[in-house]
């Protein structure tokens, strides 16, 4: 398994952001994204009955609406350690190759995306 220590500080942080936002709403995933110019942006999943939302891709569609036309790296927590293909989607709108970093809720790395 990864080791949360390889990656850099800034995508160290998009995991942190992503843990924070998991477990302040209890949700099922935590994501974070950082854009072209160091702005990070996190978002948790959200599940209503008219309104289904992943973590990913929420936290791309809030740093899209604040201007962000590149996506640098992605992070996302859940207990599946598995990417989901609606927020992968998401960040390849903007990013052909940009990780995605995928980390269990304690913040162990399961592993990075890049296509």
């Amino acid at each position: 398994m990864p080791d949360i220590d390889t990656l850099s500080a800034e995508d160290t942080k998009l995991v942190t952001l992503a843990r924070s936002a998991r477990a302040r709403v209890g949700a099922a995933e935590g994501a974070a994204v950082r854009d072209q110019d160091g702005r990070t942006y996190a978002a948790a999943t959200v599940s209503l009955p008219s309104l289904s939302v992943t973590a990913l891709q929420l936290a791309v569609a809030s740093a899209v609406a604040s201007g962000a036309k590149l996506i640098e790296a992605a992070a996302v927590v859940t207990e599946t350690a598995e990417l989901e293909a609606a927020g992968q989607a998401a960040v390849r709108d903007l990013a052909a190759d940009a990780p995605i970093h995928v980390a269990d809720p304690t913040g162990s790395l399961c592993g990075t995306v890049t296509a």
